[in-house]
């Protein structure tokens, strides 16, 4: 099972454990009810906490069910049986409380955090936007303003934010989620604390400057995005609906829009792309490498040297005994001591002079989103250990064999006039895969978006192209 009930003394627990993030899948939505149900009939517990097991409270919806037939219970009507418990009902929580953990915790009366907590409503990274009650219930606690920045932008907020912004009631410095919702419980129970119901509370003061504001900056900086503008007239229906089940029924509505746009689904593509781009495939029992020399300058070194120490890697400036990896910077001398892979750094739009005698090399983009890793003629087992040695030094890298997909999609896009450019890109990508660069058309895809500016809600050039072959293919049939 994925949630479970159990009482301590006068609490009663429901316990969500569906590893690695709780994420909202129908059974876990379908424990919580039930628990909840057990947890109401059960007379001897005066109030209830919701927690999670592991390393984060709630991160989120599962992202797998996109696109299926919904399976019932839907998210929005487990929040609407947890706001109407009729006993205090406390949310703890802890790691991260994200998209539909967080609306989770909104629709709970009391949410205490763990030290470290980070909340957000990241939808709109999706494509999305929150669709259980986070456009009608967050506007309640912080008003229109912060509501739409925070929900507009998707980022995570710290709890000290969220503490004074009266998203989360009290941090607490208890060790674990349990500790710390039992002893905000007993708090709520002695009367020390006041849980509040987030439905309950007025409709946000209507703020039509925040409205217009927030209207004209995502006219400038992202007019070609749906979901952002959809945010806007959800928190929108939050102000002027006559009341919470309006508002939701509104919010319903337009997120189900969202589902439907491409964006979404170009979106989520790039957000499985962005999972495993460092994996080989076929390669198991591989880990990174502990000892690295970084040989020559170059302003990467700088940022790896900073990962380091967290990383547990040791970095030199030149090999020596116990160096399993050599990083050469672009014209560095090669230098002739210990035998050891040799990963060539090369600047997009050049080619190192030192990579032609060097089995890996290391791409990286312009603005240093991302790095491709190109295995020339390493064993494959080599490649991943080394990508996995840049990841753990907080790069995120991208692995390939036989040729750059980085450099020949920059070769395009600087051959192509600038009003050429994204179907230039698309056009390489479909060479790139049929040469067979790339371990997975994914990865395509993220290098574009991530290295080259490629528009992120069209889910990469590769994926583009593909689409508008079959969109043709269709058409033909």
């Amino acid at each position: 099972m994925s949630v479970h009930y159990q009482r301590h003394g006068d609490i009663g627990v429901i316990q969500i454990a569906n590893p690695p993030v709780n994420a909202l899948g129908q059974t876990v939505r379908s424990g919580l009810v039930d628990a909840l149900k057990k947890g109401i009939a059960d007379t001897d517990a005066k109030a209830l906490v919701v927690l999670a097991d592991g390393r984060t409270f709630i991160a989120g919806a599962d992202i797998r069910e996109f696109g299926k037939p919904p399976q019932a219970p839907l998210l929005p009507d487990v929040i609407t049986q947890l706001e109407a418990c009729p006993k205090p009902l406390i949310a703890a929580l802890h790691g991260t409380a994200l998209g539909g953990g967080l609306e989770v915790a909104l629709g709970c009366h009391y949410r205490v955090a763990l030290t470290g907590t980070r909340v957000g409503l990241p939808e709109v990274k999706l494509g999305l936007l929150p669709g259980a009650g986070g456009t009608q219930r967050l506007p309640r606690l912080v008003g229109v303003e912060r509501a739409l920045e925070m929900i507009t932008s998707g980022r995570f907020v710290e709890a000290e934010e969220a503490l004074e912004a009266g998203i989360i009631d009290a941090i607490s410095d208890a060790q674990t989620p349990i500790e710390a919702g039992l002893a905000a419980a007993q708090e709520v129970l002695a009367g020390a604390q006041t849980p509040r119901i987030t439905g309950q509370l007025p409709a946000p003061t209507a703020n039509p400057q925040a409205i217009t504001a927030t209207l004209d900056r995502l006219s400038q900086q992202s007019p070609e995005l749906f979901s952002p503008f959809r945010i806007v007239e959800a928190i929108q229906a939050c102000v002027e609906a006559e009341s919470l089940e309006a508002g939701l029924r509104r919010e319903r509505e337009l997120f189900l829009a969202c589902m439907d746009s491409p964006q979404r689904a170009g979106l989520i593509h790039l957000f499985f792309a962005a999972r495993s781009p460092h994996l080989v495939p076929d390669v198991e029992k591989a880990s990174a490498f502990k000892n690295v020399a970084l040989i020559g300058e170059h302003p990467l070194f700088e940022r790896l040297q900073k990962a380091a120490q967290k990383a547990g890697i040791s970095l030199t400036s030149a090999p020596d005994e116990a160096t399993e990896l050599c990083l050469l910077a672009p014209n560095a001398p090669r230098d002739s001591g210990k035998a050891c892979p040799v990963i060539a750094l090369e600047e997009i739009g050049t080619s190192s002079a030192s990579s032609s005698d060097t089995a890996l090399s290391l791409i990286i983009a312009e603005n240093g989103h991302i790095a491709e890793l190109v295995n020339l003629r390493a064993e494959p087992l080599t490649q991943q250990c080394a990508a996995l040695t840049l990841k753990a030094l907080r790069l995120n890298v991208v692995v390939s064999h036989q040729k750059s997909m980085l450099q020949a999609m920059h070769a395009a896009v600087q051959q192509a006039p600038t009003s050429e450019r994204q179907p230039a890109l698309e056009q390489v990508s479909v060479s790139i895969a049929e040469r067979g660069f790339c371990y997975r058309a994914s990865d395509i895809d993220l290098l574009a978006v991530e290295g080259l500016d490629y528009p992120r809600h069209l889910g990469g050039p590769h994926r583009q192209a593909t689409l508008s072959t079959a969109i043709s293919t269709a058409k033909e049939v």
